[in-house]
């Protein structure tokens, strides 16, 4: 309905409403989202933003259109029957001639469209997709999902006939599995709300390069954007409120550097201290003395990415990782490059001549003691001896390895670790703070992660065995006139009543 006389173009929402039987409508962030015409976008960040119900709605676009196929996953099945649920309100009420298969989880709507729904439990499960092609793909929890899960149905999204759009949706709190490669995708590539775009050139069957192009958009929203939970649910904000620090900040406040689950809440990469070596396990580089030990760790692989990382030991026991070779395919996590251990062994050598922090130094190897098998003919270790990269086996007990991994990285009353990582190796900075846990080995790390660059290192760590130490805080400013750190001294302070 419009508006009389001056300005009688604009909708008026609120007669609108008095007239209409009005199902659901888009809050201002869900609104934003769904005028985005990038063919990727994630939505969210934090809880309560509204992100399931956009999903629903933004499958219905294209409903009226005969050829129009949707698909709507979540990891599990159980996971699902929320969504389904709601479904029935919002697409039975929209539609009350669309009809909801129970025992195929399938909607088909008045025109012969479908929108289905599914789960992909396991990274194998996602060949079930394979011959099938959907306009339109929605993830929910895109973090519960793997990169080649998410990647692997980019090749289904293509147009079921004319005059439809194809394109991807999902949406996501900070942690989970896929924590990594979701924050480095879409958060930490361009600000919110900026478009990313990017160019992939491919050669014809004649040899011709062809520039693709693709985009792609992070969409926050949080609680504070969802009027009507808020009001619906005013205890909502409060039991948020009450989580543990780390939890709280992901679901409240949409904070990717602090999530639950995170195995290393200690870790810090703080600017401030890149030269002091304070309070910060990520430092400047540095000419290595020569009387400082060189070891090299190795974690294999082909398929998945192989790690090699160079440390050096001071004095007084303290590493420095100094240098990595990471073996992962541009733009993919957790692919590999696929290439032979000798062709490995042959770039270690090439950059242990060049280093300056490397050449012409003693350099023990620690690797994967896997790569000593030889129950199917050479062993990797024995290929790789023979263009003189040498290796002798890691101890892989994996929590011994963890834990030294938190003794090193705590920092003590002065703000020194006895763990630092040079700023030029970019992978283990990527890799590690985003690790979570195992959900059924509640004390190791889950190994469905990007988790061969912690691997490699632990290997490393478990050669040089330290003893427990306990992490400090860094201390707070004794005056702060603007309560900057307002929040973190009532952290400190807080005392449980019983």
């Amino acid at each position: 309905m419009k508006k009389k006389g001056k300005g009688s173009d604009k909708f008026d929402a609120k007669e609108f409403l008095k007239t209409h039987n009005v199902i659901w409508a888009p809050s201002p962030r869900q609104q934003a989202m769904m005028h985005r015409p990038e063919f990727e976008a994630l939505f969210g960040g934090s809880a309560g933003g509204g992100k399931s119900d956009y999903l629903l709605v933004e499958a219905l676009r294209q409903v009226h259109i005969k050829y129009y196929r949707a698909v709507i996953l979540r990891k599990t099945f159980p996971e699902l029957e929320d969504l389904i649920s709601r479904s029935k309100e919002l697409y039975g009420g929209a539609f009350p001639r669309a009809k909801y298969n129970e025992s195929k989880y399938v909607w088909t709507f008045p025109s012969g469209a479908k929108i289905y729904f599914r789960n992909m439990q396991h990274e194998q499960d996602k060949i079930k997709y394979q011959g099938r092609h959907f306009d339109f793909v929605g993830f929910d929890e895109l973090t519960h999902f793997s990169w080649d899960e998410y990647n692997y149905l980019f090749s289904r999204t293509r147009s079921s006939g004319p005059g439809l759009r194809a394109y991807i949706r999902a949406t996501a709190n900070p942690g989970g599995p896929g924590h990594g490669w979701v924050k480095a995708r879409f958060i930490t590539a361009m600000k919110p709300e900026t478009p990313i775009m990017e160019k992939t050139p491919i050669r014809d069957p004649a040899g011709n390069i062809i520039e693709t192009e693709s985009d792609r958009i992070f969409i926050p929203s949080s609680l504070f954007d969802n009027p009507d939970l808020m009001r619906n649910n005013p205890h909502y904000l409060a039991s948020l409120a009450m989580m543990p620090e780390a939890q709280r900040n992901a679901l409240l406040y949409g904070d990717w550097d602090s999530f639950s689950g995170q195995v290393f809440e200690e870790w810090k990469n703080d600017p401030d201290g890149y030269d002091t070596q304070q309070w910060s396990h990520v430092i400047n580089p540095f000419r290595v003395p020569d009387g400082w030990e060189i070891i090299r760790g190795y974690d294999h692989g082909y398929a998945k990415p192989f790690s090699i990382g160079w440390y050096a030991v001071d004095y007084v026991g303290c590493i420095y990782r100094i240098r990595e070779l990471y073996g992962m395919k541009k733009d993919s996590p957790n692919v590999g490059i696929k290439i032979e251990p000798e062709a490995v062994a042959k770039q270690i050598r090439a950059i242990e001549e060049t280093d300056p922090n490397l050449k012409g130094r003693r350099i023990t190897g620690i690797a994967d003691p896997t790569i000593f098998a030889k129950d199917r003919g050479e062993s990797i270790a024995d290929i790789m001896a023979k263009v003189g990269v040498y290796w002798s086996p890691g101890d892989n007990h994996r929590i011994a390895g963890k834990m030294q991994y938190h003794y090193r990285m705590a920092f003590d009353e002065h703000g020194r670790s006895m763990f630092y990582v040079f700023r030029s190796c970019p992978e283990f900075i990527r890799t590690i703070p985003n690790l979570v846990y195992d959900d059924k080995n509640v004390e190791d790390v889950d190994t469905k992660q990007e988790d061969h660059i912690y691997d490699e290192c632990r290997y490393v760590l478990m050669s040089r065995i330290i003893a427990v130490r306990k992490n400090k805080e860094k201390p707070l400013p004794l005056e702060d006139p603007l309560d900057l750190y307002k929040e973190e001294r009532e952290r400190r302070n807080r005392i449980i009543r019983i």
